[in-house]
């Protein structure tokens, strides 16, 4: 049964393509798609346009999930800034004390003592030379530390200016589709109470066209509602090493770490 079915849809739509052919030649399916198109214009001018109105308010309405979510995505990104400030000053703090102290031993080490004594315990020269290098390192990966976290940081302090942009921009739009769509709605009346005065029927075309645009722009700034937010932390950890003193000169190599004019070691001795 369902097959004998299919076979006279088939065999009709055969012959109505058939009789396109002998009627409109090689022109048939360009008939075909005017006629098509025709209907589906047709169709979309016989939508009232309080109906329309009422679809425009729909979408405008459904753009409030979007901007919060901004808002919530601009509040996170505005704490993980405020926190990464705060881990780049607290690094830079250690540091700045750790070079303080390898200076200061640098000094005792180059006064010539084989004992060196601090917090009631005596260390031998080499010791000192093996701590001082071990503090060393891990200062300089420190110092790699940092620079990574400013890098972050500056990402994050220009998602949170992009993201502040974009949610002033979307308020702003919706503001203004609103007003628009509000504007229509009034005209609209204005046309209705004209008409109820009026014998002659007044053509909506270009309501309907209006519409179209404020739909149109509603899309896009559903488009524009899709903010990514790409956030990265670094993080480092070194894997201790054994350190080779007896082929190092630490002291130079401390000498020359804060040789630099301007180091902030140098200024705080």
């Amino acid at each position: 049964m369902v097959c004998r079915t299919v076979k006279k849809a088939v065999v009709g739509v055969g012959l109505g393509a058939l009789a396109l052919g002998l009627l409109f030649g090689t022109s048939a399916p360009s008939y075909v798609r005017t006629a098509f198109s025709r209907v589906r214009q047709s169709a979309h001018d016989a939508v009232p346009i309080q109906f329309e109105i009422d679809r425009a308010r729909q979408e405008i309405a459904a753009l409030e999930p979007a901007i919060h979510d901004n808002i919530e995505a601009l509040a996170n990104a505005e704490v993980d800034v405020k926190y990464l400030k705060n881990e780049i000053a607290s690094t830079r703090e250690n540091l700045d004390r750790e070079a303080k102290e390898m200076l200061a031993l640098n000094q005792s080490l180059k006064s010539g003592r084989d004992v060196l004594t601090s917090g009631g315990s005596s260390y031998s020269a080499d010791e000192v030379k093996a701590d001082l290098a071990r503090r060393l390192d891990s200062y300089r990966r420190g110092k790699e530390i940092l620079d990574d976290k400013e890098e972050t940081l500056k990402v994050r302090q220009q998602n949170v200016l992009t993201a502040k942009k974009t949610l002033n921009e979307m308020a702003a739009q919706k503001k203004a589709l609103t007003t628009k769509v509000e504007g229509i709605e009034a005209r609209l009346r204005q046309i209705e109470a004209t008409q109820a005065t009026n014998e002659f029927t007044f053509d909506d075309t270009a309501l309907a066209r209006a519409k179209k645009t404020v739909a149109e722009l509603d899309r896009k700034l559903e488009v524009l509602a899709s903010v990514a937010e790409k956030e990265g932390r670094f993080a480092e950890k070194g894997i201790p090493v054994p350190v080779e003193t007896t082929t190092r000169d630490v002291s130079k190599e401390i000498e020359a770490e804060f040789a630099t004019p301007g180091h902030s070691a140098d200024k705080s001795l």
